[in-house]
């Protein structure tokens, strides 16, 4: 008998991977999503079911008969309307459709660091997000990455693209936060490890490097060979600088929540634990620096347009 699971945003960046070490496992596939028209880069069908958090009826239906449910969805910035409260409570609605649904497990990913606390509303909403799938009874698994890269990365690819075309390249404050990057490969692996178990866990989805955000820069100039000064500059003048670049490319370059999540250094795991992840960026670079930031990654045109 094949084993169905349904994976939010199938298609999308880290579902891919997820897809793509499902299909291979011998699995069915179905992509809950709201993008339907994207086109399938695999070679076996992927039925796409919309998301229909307006109608938990009809996403009880749409789950009916998965095994796990592989949750990526969640939404990196506010945008027409779509807020991070708003995402938590799609994501309240879509675990209550799963238990309705019989689903077995989910597995769902988070933020390192998320506080129900938080002032930043990233954060915050993340935390509630856990807070509704714990509540909801589900056997479940969290993983909390801090950043994932990999081939169709937004942020890693957007620093060496303005390190490839800007004369200066401006780092918000000191520069010492840090960062813990995750290979979207990895977080692959990860997810379809947990979804075979039966206990709830959590699990910060890191790898075995840390840099601090300046380091990071530098590497990536290092790797593309795009060698820029650094300008060491406050909060404010980043983010504006990030508006006027938004501009240039109609997109939302860095969000208020991004520049201080880096800078309270919520983007490192806290825990003791071992690193799941055990690509190291540093080799991942060398491999393919020549490609990233080649062309600017739109985050409007990818999720909204």
């Amino acid at each position: 008998m094949t084993i169905t699971h349904a994976v939010t945003g199938a298609l999308g960046y880290t579902g891919k991977y997820i897809t793509r070490r499902l299909l291979d496992g011998g699995a069915r596939v179905v992509s809950l999503t709201g993008h339907p028209d994207r086109p399938n880069p695999f070679d076996v069908p992927i039925e796409s079911r919309p998301y229909d958090f307006d109608d938990p009826d009809a996403l009880a239906r749409s789950l009916d008969g998965m095994d796990t449910l592989f949750n990526t969805y969640w939404i990196r910035v506010a945008y027409k309307g779509m807020t991070h409260d708003r995402a938590a409570e799609n994501l309240r609605v879509l675990f209550e459709a799963a238990k309705r649904a019989g689903v077995r497990r989910v597995v769902h990913v988070s933020i390192t660091n998320p506080s129900a606390d938080s002032t930043l509303p990233y954060f915050r909403g993340k935390a509630i997000v856990e807070g509704h799938l714990r509540e909801s009874g589900l056997s479940h698994a969290i993983l909390r990455p801090a950043l994932i890269f990999g081939r169709e990365d937004i942020l890693l690819n957007n620093i060496a693209w303005m390190l490839r075309r800007f004369p200066v390249f401006p780092v918000p404050g000191s520069g010492d936060y840090r960062v813990q990057p995750i290979y979207v490969e990895d977080m692959a692996d990860l997810a379809v490890e947990m979804s075979a178990r039966q206990d709830d866990v959590t699990v910060d989805a890191v790898g075995p490097e840390t840099f601090t955000y300046e380091d990071l820069t530098r590497l990536i100039m290092e790797k593309t060979g795009a060698n820029r000064p650094i300008l060491h500059v406050s909060p404010a003048l980043a983010m504006l600088g990030a508006k006027l670049t938004g501009a240039l490319v109609r997109d939302i370059v860095l969000s208020r929540d991004e520049i201080h999540g880096l800078m309270d250094d919520l983007l490192v795991s806290k825990s003791q634990d071992p690193p799941p992840g055990k690509t190291r960026l540093t080799t991942w670079l060398d491999q393919n620096a020549a490609h990233l930031g080649a062309a600017y990654a739109n985050e409007l045109d990818r999720h909204y347009r």
